[in-house]
């Protein structure tokens, strides 16, 4: 599978390179979108299952590539396309990208019986049998988490996909502020550096105090670092700092939300379930032209991040005394029925 997904990211750069029309640029994404996700939800998968005691940690580790590899590539890129083009730059980077998953997805295998850490090490509450996807989206907990996922990725879009023209409108975008890069170009590398970096700290940090306490914490902040970036980020550095907070505590849903996830449904089935629930992130998608509609209707950003802040708020309020107890009551029925105690 991940094999696939790295010949359908090369042909999709390449349809990149050789188009002529928007609608080609649109058929390239969707085949180098199909690829990623089919590398992105099975290296996932495997993870969760190699490391239970660590799921947080070894969950944010994997996604963590595609923020710090965003990161790492966003100078080289552009840098190649002021020398050689950007057809060039996508054909090349079209076949390194392609020929370096296609080998490497062969080293990939699951856990062996007996390979993983036993039960007894694990801090944090989860299921002890595994469900069927059919299962999973039966149970009302599984749609809670769905909607949190939306509403967190959601609130995240509206401003990191809009990140470009916020800066515009602020009057920073092309504020030159170190060794010769602009404003824009310094808040894309250090923004995609905190994703990166979120996603293996707020899982490391979830595995030992809890997902929905980790929750709590990030989201929270997150709400803040909204409000933050509408207030105090109109100068070039307190734009850098303040977008890189909002990245660093928006990044973490993609490690602590398919750890959650396998938590509570088990890891046989965690690429089929953690891939629906993915899902929330495209259905997610649909909202940041909202974003751009209440920014016209208003006349400024406030509202949006107003509207961002209120909806990290609300996930942390459902994390804590919805979706955690109700956790607490399902595993205790659990341990019940495992020494042979009726389930209530």
């Amino acid at each position: 599978m991940v094999a696939a997904g790295g010949i359908l990211v090369a042909i999709g750069w390449l349809i990149n390179a050789k188009a002529g029309s928007l609608q080609a640029l649109y058929g390239g994404a969707v085949v180098s979108g199909i690829g990623a996700g089919a590398i992105y939800a099975t290296c996932v998968g495997n993870a969760v299952k190699w490391f239970p005691d660590r799921r947080g940690l070894a969950v944010g580790l994997t996604a963590a590539g595609f923020g710090a590899g965003a990161a790492v590539t966003v100078i080289p890129i552009q840098m190649m396309i002021a020398s050689i083009g950007y057809a060039d730059t996508f054909f090349w980077f079209a076949l390194g990208q392609g020929a370096i998953i296609f080998v490497l997805a062969w080293f990939l295998r699951p856990p062996l019986p007996g390979e993983v850490a036993s039960g007894s090490a694990v801090k944090v509450l989860q299921s002890k049998t595994s469900s069927t996807p059919g299962q999973m989206l039966s149970s009302p907990v599984f749609w809670l988490l769905y909607v949190m996922f939306i509403l967190v990725s959601a609130s995240g879009l509206m401003v990191t996909a809009q990140i470009a023209l916020i800066a515009k409108d602020f009057g920073v975008a092309q504020t030159v502020v170190l060794f010769g890069f602009t404003t824009l170009i310094v808040a894309g590398v250090i923004d995609n550096l905190a994703n990166g970096g979120a996603r293996p700290f707020f899982g490391w940090v979830s595995d030992q105090i809890g997902r929905e306490y980790t929750m709590a914490i990030a989201f929270s902040a997150g709400g803040v670092a909204y409000w933050l970036l509408g207030t105090a980020g109109t100068t070039p550095w307190t734009f850098v700092i303040c977008a890189a907070l909002i990245f660093f505590t928006w990044g973490e849903i993609f490690s602590l939300f398919p750890s959650t996830c396998t938590d509570m449904f088990g890891p046989k089935y965690a690429t089929t379930n953690t891939s629906l629930l993915y899902t929330a992130k495209g259905l997610a998608a649909f909202v940041v032209p909202l974003a751009n509609i209440l920014k016209a209707y208003t006349g400024n950003w406030h509202a949006v991040f107003a509207a961002a802040s209120i909806m990290n708020f609300i996930v942390v309020l459902m994390a804590l005394f919805i979706v955690r107890p109700m956790r607490i009551s399902i595993s205790a029925k659990e341990n019940k029925s495992a020494v042979g105690q009726p389930a209530e």
